[in-house]
């Protein structure tokens, strides 16, 4: 087992995932990337060049060999895991009204956005009660990515609403049963951010952010996503798990 510590990102190919690997490869980390395409992406040379050693781990998180595949190249490739940072996310192929939706979107957005990190973070915990086991004071920490969405209503993806409502509880949950072995669970909620997911409403969000929607009026950056869990790599929230981070301009306040 190195001395660096060791994350796994999942969808980290693109967007808020990308940012996420390049920030813990600039604070040291050395990096399991998962993408669901066999492709390698360009973010492993663009972490490499921060100095993080870089192992590629393809595969939907839907698949649970998949899931069993990242940890154990991670157990092989590193003999250590100090961070999960469960980003992997599917928006609706198409966005359906509420009324007329159907179970095949229903069923694969949330085996990507909620199954798969729900028994990923299962398998990475056990692991990380193990190593807590060898190592009493190593620092271990879980990160989820969710979004707004999980308390605003959008009917035309109920399905994804859903999904992210889902990993809220799932960071309280996990939080609470990994407390006692000092594991800090955490939840970032990312409001409107700049991604190939939001490219289609583009138009959209630019009228509503001109608007005030959010007090901040601009779009979040990926960047703006990967600080936060920055400060969590950096321990800067240890006494603090199970907290929700807004990352959304100030989009979660009630304004009269």
């Amino acid at each position: 087992m190195g001395d660096r510590p060791v994350a796994i990102v999942t969808g980290a190919s693109r967007g808020i995932g990308r940012s996420v690997a390049l920030e813990l490869a600039s604070l040291g980390y050395d990096l399991v990337i998962n993408r669901a395409q066999e492709q390698e992406p360009d973010v492993l040379a663009e972490a490499g060049a921060l100095g993080a050693r870089c192992e590629f781990a393809p595969g939907s998180i839907a698949e649970a060999k998949v899931r069993r595949a990242i940890v154990e190249l991670t157990k092989a490739g590193f003999g250590r895991c100090d961070m999960l940072v469960n980003n992997a996310g599917a928006a609706p192929k198409k966005r359906l009204d509420l009324l007329e939706a159907g179970e095949e979107s229903f069923d694969q957005v949330l085996s990507v956005n909620l199954k798969g990190p729900y028994f990923l973070t299962q398998l990475v915990a056990n692991w990380m009660i193990e190593q807590r086991k060898q190592d009493p004071h190593r620092p271990l920490r879980i990160v989820n990515i969710g979004s707004i969405s999980a308390y605003t209503s959008s009917p035309s993806r109920g399905e994804y609403c859903i999904s992210k409502a889902g990993i809220a509880m799932m960071t309280r949950l996990y939080a609470d049963r990994l407390a006692e072995y000092d594991v800090g669970v955490f939840e970032i909620s990312p409001g409107i951010i700049e991604t190939d997911m939001t490219r289609a409403v583009k138009d959209k969000y630019d009228k509503l952010i001109a608007e005030g929607l959010t007090p901040i009026r601009r779009w979040g950056k990926p960047g703006d996503v990967a600080k936060a869990v920055g400060a969590i790599a950096e321990g800067r929230l240890d006494f603090s798990t199970g907290s929700v981070i807004h990352v959304d301009g100030g989009f979660h306040l009630r304004r009269l």
